[in-house]
């Protein structure tokens, strides 16, 4: 399999056109490598050696973030990631 090369994208809306214009081809893509044995979670993030960080979480802060995160179709732990940056970044900002 050949690696895909991702455009420059302009725009968001650009960026989900090309991924909805290449679905069929990336659908192949998986499934070889889902047949090959090279398909894997944050495979990409493994590579790049980003770090890995434990926290503990009120169990009720962890029911909510699901809950939240399944209204928008994600995974609790993306949710929380996301959110945490977005703190950050608005932390940043009014400092």
């Amino acid at each position: 399999m050949a690696k895909r090369i991702l455009p420059d994208f302009k725009s968001e809306a650009e960026e989900a056109q090309w991924w909805f214009d290449h679905q069929d081809e990336l659908l192949e893509d998986f499934k070889e490598a889902a047949a090959n044995g090279t398909l894997g979670r944050a495979t990409v993030a493994r590579r790049m050696g980003l770090p890995t960080t434990t926290i503990r979480l009120d169990p009720v802060d962890i029911q909510r973030a699901r809950e939240q995160a399944e209204k928008r179709g994600l995974k609790y732990q993306t949710y929380i990631k996301m959110l945490l940056h977005e703190a950050l970044a608005r932390e940043s900002k009014a400092s």
